[in-house]
């Protein structure tokens, strides 16, 4: 059994943040049912390269398609066709939860909003998700990650330093769509679990800038509190000192090593000095508190950078592991799928896909001791599922399907 088993979602999401959260639901067991245009689908099918290469070496999908979309049937139906509007009915009256990342206004226009599919269904959990919600002034803009990150403060305290040249940066991956994602998983969640009490569904309105200004977390509240802006920090910590990366010695091959120091108390600070050697840091009341550490950063950072310099990154690595003192190494992306405990914990998963059989992806990272989560349907290719779906859920026949996609509404 999966979690979500019997759950039926409707997703008619594309690119990021609603395919995130459509993935996890499909991956507690939910049947993603993934509504795809006709002929290109999923914008992010073509965001590649890297793509997918079929035995003969043409590209399929891309990379970017195949890293959310994993456990879903896909379809194809035009919603812009008056029989495309009136098969998503159809399935909405027999889905549990609605998942869409129109702009605002558009669902309405096709008849497929809230207030519309209520009528065909009262328990449906709908869960729209836009860049700026469904209300405010800047509600009919278009929503990207990217503005979202900077609107929402993230890239103000993400970066090196200004007075070491630092600038606005935005992080390596589109966290603000992830967030959202993230967010609306469990507001759909929720939400289905009222609908399962009461029998009533209801509107859940997400916002990518909504979910960045809360993902700004003890920054945001500081500022609340103190009034105080804060600025970039480069990768030093905000309030916590020692929290950075340091320099190391340099490997055997002269090439530049760094490791993360990470220390969270004054019992931690104390245990570093001693594999240093060196414990007098440790006594002295400019270093003793962290608060201190912090009032003293520019005297501490840089004694600590020389003494890092002394030993290379493993020694530093297997001396501060040794002793308890948070700390890490800075792997790229080839370091990180190779890492023992990665591999141990089974982060990364085979697929037999259509396309290439052993497909490799990156897996789930929930871990249920009773409900495991799903690893049988790899990510579709574009409306695969298509016949399946509309016999299976709405008991079409065979020649109906076939005059629909003569139509080119599927």
């Amino acid at each position: 059994m999966n979690a979500l088993d019997g759950v039926r979602v409707l997703d008619l999401s594309r690119v990021l943040a609603g395919p995130w959260c459509t993935q996890n639901l499909a991956d507690l067991g939910a049947d993603v049912i993934k509504v795809e245009r006709p002929g290109s689908g999923d914008d992010t099918r073509g965001w590649g390269p890297p793509f997918l290469k079929d035995a003969q070496g043409q590209d399929q999908d891309a990379a970017y398609y195949l890293g959310t979309n994993r456990n879903k049937r896909s379809i194809t139906c035009d919603i812009s066709r008056p029989e495309g509007q009136a098969l998503v009915r159809e399935l909405a009256a027999k889905c549990d939860i609605f998942v869409e990342n129109y702009k605002v206004g558009d669902m309405a226009r096709y008849h497929l909003d809230y207030a519309s599919l209520r009528k065909v269904n009262p328990r449906l959990v709908y869960c729209s998700i836009t860049g700026f919600g469904q209300t405010g002034p800047y509600r009919e803009r278009a929503g990207y990650d990217y503005a979202a990150q900077g609107m929402g403060g993230l890239m103000s305290i993400t970066g090196e330093r200004d007075d070491l040249g630092g600038g606005p940066q935005k992080v390596g991956v589109a966290v603000a769509d992830l967030f959202t994602g993230m967010y609306s998983t469990v507001a759909v969640l929720a939400a289905l679990r009222h609908a399962e009490r009461t029998g009533e569904g209801q509107h859940i309105d997400m916002a990518l800038l909504d979910s960045q200004v809360a993902m700004l977390a003890n920054l945001g509240a500081a500022y609340l509190v103190s009034g105080n802006v804060p600025g970039r920090a480069g990768n030093a910590h905000q309030s916590i000192v020692p929290y950075q990366v340091f320099e190391t010695a340099p490997a055997a091959d002269g090439h530049k090593d760094h490791v993360i120091l990470a220390v969270g108390n004054d019992g931690q600070f104390a245990k570093f000095c001693e594999v240093a050697g060196r414990p007098e840091l440790a006594a002295d009341p400019r270093f003793t508190k962290n608060r201190d550490r912090v009032a003293n950063r520019g005297v501490l950072i840089p004694i600590l950078e020389e003494i890092f310099k002394t030993r290379r990154k493993y020694d530093w690595l297997e001396a501060l592991e040794r002793a308890k003192v948070p700390c890490g190494a800075i792997n790229n992306i080839a370091e990180v799928f190779e890492d023992p405990h990665v591999i141990q914990r089974r982060m990364v998963n085979e697929w037999t896909h259509p396309v290439k059989l052993g497909l490799r992806l990156v897996a789930s990272p929930m871990k249920l001791s009773g409900t495991s989560v799903r690893t049988d349907r790899p990510p579709p290719l574009l409306g695969q599922h298509t016949d399946e779906v509309l016999g299976e859920v709405l008991g079409w026949d065979a020649s109906r399907i076939a005059a629909m996609r003569e139509g080119k509404v599927i």
